[in-house]
């Protein structure tokens, strides 16, 4: 009897100890966001990266110049992305307080419709609680958070280099820490090609994702279509939900500046395009075992937005998922990486 009542009383401590830990690190990490920010880009960007200094080596070209080359590559899209946007952003942050006090105006002529023909709504009510411009406002602090944290470009891209650099000796250095053991080692092994597969057909499928929104904003006539199409691929790494954000904005700014119908078709653009890439071609090329519960991507998103501001909204579900991809690498852990899982791609039971 003493044995068990001690056996849960150790179980106990155990698991108040764990929630403790588990407080202060978090709390550690929102106080130190400013720094944290720029380390999680720079594994994001290494993590996509690293795949071109493996095939770059492989066709014999020297480690040192393939990841010359790579950040070469990495500067000159960052350059192109910041020249591109820079002034958009720039006249978009300008005229937000205009296109926020048009919505207010839409809105409220909409709700005066609707009491002309004898729907009894309290207009007035409905938009003291709910503003049609915080998905505008939204997107223009999600972009100049971007913008504030690649002022410390110079630091990612050097964390970068090390981080490719690293990862060209990090099998020797597991088998040194593991002893050998080939099973610790193909955990990790397997961990970390997971992760690599999952950052690259995610990368590859966002940008496809903006491309096509930036192509039919552009035919629509919707103005800024580099910006949606830039703030499509990045909300394209949240499933579900940062497409439904993603299409906000410049559904919204279709209709004060063009009307219904254009804003109609925006919308059904989107839809379109997020169901062909979403939910057809990408379960496809990523497989099961890599898709995660739409609970848990809204759960991800509230979470690491407390964290890390607007940018830990972008950086969410990346997170999350390399979380689940560890979980689902060690049996004891197992079962919870199951339960992130999305049941309509059926289940990781097998790694």
């Amino acid at each position: 009897m003493d044995n068990t009542s001690n056996s849960r009383s150790n179980r106990a401590q155990g698991l108040l100890f764990t929630f403790a830990a588990f407080v202060i690190v978090i709390a550690g990490m929102r106080a130190a966001h400013e720094i944290l920010i720029p380390f999680l880009l720079s594994v994001f960007i290494s993590v996509i990266s690293h795949p071109l200094v493996v095939s770059l080596r492989a066709k014999g070209i020297h480690t040192g110049f393939s990841i010359i080359l790579v950040i070469i590559a990495i500067i000159a899209v960052g350059f192109g992305i910041t020249s591109l946007l820079g002034t958009s952003l720039n006249d978009f942050t300008i005229n937000l307080p205009n296109y926020q006090k048009m919505l207010q105006e839409n809105a409220a002529n909409f709700f005066a419709f609707l009491q002309d023909k004898g729907i009894a709504l309290s207009g007035k009510a409905i938009l003291e609680r709910f503003d049609p411009g915080a998905a505008m406002s939204l997107t223009s602090s999600i972009l100049s958070g971007l913008g504030n944290v690649l002022s410390n470009a110079l630091v990612i891209l050097l964390l970068v280099v090390f981080m490719l650099l690293e990862g060209t000796i990090f099998n020797h250095k597991l088998s040194k820490i593991f002893g050998g053991k080939k099973e610790k080692i193909d955990q990790m092994d397997a961990f970390s090609k997971t992760v690599n597969r999952y950052m690259l057909i995610k990368t590859g499928t966002s940008l496809g994702t903006g491309m096509i929104a930036t192509i039919w904003l552009t035919i629509i006539g919707v103005d800024y279509p580099l910006l949606w199409g830039f703030l499509t691929f990045l909300f394209n790494y949240v499933p579900t939900i940062g497409s439904i954000i993603a299409a906000v904005p410049p559904t919204l700014l279709a209709l004060i500046q063009l009307g219904l119908f254009p804003a109609v078709v925006t919308l059904i653009g989107y839809v379109v395009i997020n169901i062909a890439i979403g939910s057809f071609l990408e379960p496809r090329l990523m497989g099961k075992g890599l898709g995660i519960s739409t609970l848990v991507v809204f759960l991800s998103l509230i979470f690491w937005g407390w964290v890390f501001g607007p940018i830990g909204m972008v950086l969410s579900v990346p997170l999350t998922m390399t979380i689940k991809i560890a979980l689902s690498n060690f049996n004891k852990t197992e079962w919870v990486s199951t339960l992130m899982d999305d049941p309509s791609v059926g289940f990781s039971g097998n790694k």
